[in-house]
């Protein structure tokens, strides 16, 4: 993939797979809470930026950098083709297309049955690593996301590494609730910035809730895996965690997967995406 050349990550696929292999499935609590076992060197540095960079201040930033949607209108299927340009074509163990990657996830949903909007969701969750091509670092586009503005959960990955963090010696954002009331529901909290939050935005005026949920907290796994901050969320935030959790098992499992056969089932997500947004949307 394009990346820095600072980038810890060989390829933000890295990180998928180490969460994959974090949270594989009959994996006993001893063994996924050793994330040092888990993690190479690489995703390990990811992390230490990431929680070092991640502060407050930075999320506010960005979201006031992205959330308004100012980049210019695009279809679904522009974007898919720009974030194939991600590939780097000298990695000898990637030769998927990031579309590819996303097909392996809405085809395994939609083998299971699941609605059309649960198999669109598939498809777009991840359109948002397009951060990585507008110049943004690995650290500000994938990663397990957390609330900013309060304390840190010993729930979230490597959680020593937030030491270095700014945000780590303010007694405002470092108390059990910091600025949030409780229960006052997450639609009210900061995550760490990234590409949930991006896809979110871009796709909210068109999917029902559930999958509104789902492209916002998909990597928000010390919540939906751990049940941490769950004194911020409130009745509502419980019930659609359910459907949060409903895809994680797709996003962590259905790589490796055979191969999608594009052109076959082409027609099909040409369909979909037609009966959920128009031609051209927001970026």
């Amino acid at each position: 993939m394009k990346q820095a050349p600072d980038a810890p990550l060989k390829q933000l696929d890295d990180w998928d797979d180490f969460v994959a292999t974090r949270y594989r499935q009959g994996k006993s609590e001893e063994e996924f809470r050793n994330y040092q076992a888990d993690a190479n060197p690489t995703v390990t540095e990811f992390y230490r930026q990431n929680h070092a960079y991640q502060t407050f201040d930075f999320v506010i930033q960005k979201k006031a950098e992205y959330c308004g949607l100012t980049r210019g209108k695009k279809s679904i299927w522009e974007m898919a083709e720009f974030l194939n340009t991600l590939v780097d074509d000298s990695d000898p163990d990637t030769d998927l297309t990031q579309t590819e990657h996303l097909l392996q996830t809405s085809e395994a949903i939609r083998k299971d049955g699941h609605p059309r909007w649960f198999v669109l969701a598939g498809f777009v969750h991840d359109l948002g690593k397009v951060l990585c091509l507008y110049g943004e670092p690995q650290w500000a586009v994938v990663g397990d996301t957390f609330p900013v503005g309060c304390a840190y959960s010993d729930e979230i990955v490597f959680p020593e590494f937030f030491a270095a963090n700014p945000d780590s010696k303010s007694a405002k954002y470092q108390s059990e609730l910091g600025i949030y009331g409780r229960h006052g529901g997450l639609d009210n909290v900061h995550l760490s910035f990234g590409h949930d939050e991006y896809i979110f935005q871009v796709t909210r005026k068109y999917v029902p809730e559930e999958a509104q949920y789902m492209l916002r907290y998909h990597s928000f796994y010390p919540a939906h895996r751990h049940g941490a901050y769950r004194h911020l969320m409130n009745a509502h935030d419980e019930q659609m965690f359910e459907w949060v959790r409903k895809f994680n098992e797709y996003d962590l499992y259905s790589k490796g997967r055979e191969r999608p056969k594009q052109r076959e089932i082409l027609p099909y997500y040409q369909e979909l995406v037609a009966e959920f947004f128009p031609e051209q949307i927001d970026w």
